[in-house]
């Protein structure tokens, strides 16, 4: 069985796709099997994807159906490299649309945003149970290193 072309557009977030993006932060929560908490997030999201200077890019795959999938990137300093990197925070594309290409269009297209600011390296994490998302990403040419993520809750730690 052959499947139809899925037709979509990749385009930079607007503030009119905050609710949807916390939904599919919710979903790629779920997915990861991870605990997300929604609350507060709308404000917080806007203050750093609209301001004059943004510090979180949000890329969004749309068809007529609506939003399909979404990744988060900024733009981080390594010490090692003595350069700037491109962080993918997050890539997330909804169950039904897997498949379509609709993941490496979106890499492809922060790729692209990495050319334009002269950023030669891309970084992100993914856990160890989404081992599809690491075939792809070894698919594409990635490499992995083993290490451990810390979290330091800075409330619980200060009181």
């Amino acid at each position: 069985m052959q499947m139809s072309k899925l037709k979509y557009t990749l385009r930079f977030a607007m503030p009119q796709d905050i609710d949807e993006i916390i939904k599919m932060c919710q979903e790629h929560a779920n997915y990861e099997k991870a605990v997300y908490y929604p609350e507060g997030k709308a404000i917080q999201l806007e203050q750093h994807l609209f301001h004059s200077t943004p510090t979180l890019y949000c890329i969004i795959a749309e068809s007529e159906q609506g939003i399909l999938a979404y990744s988060t990137y900024m733009k981080e300093f390594s010490t090692w490299e003595a350069d700037y990197y491109f962080h993918m925070d997050c890539l997330f594309v909804r169950e039904p649309v897997r498949n379509h290409g609709i993941g490496l269009a979106m890499i492809q297209k922060m790729i692209s945003h990495a050319v334009e600011l002269n950023i030669k390296l891309m970084q992100w994490q993914t856990p160890e149970l989404n081992t599809r998302a690491i075939q792809f990403y070894h698919r594409l040419g990635a490499q992995s290193k083993k290490k451990l993520r810390m979290y330091l809750d800075l409330e619980k730690f200060l009181n």
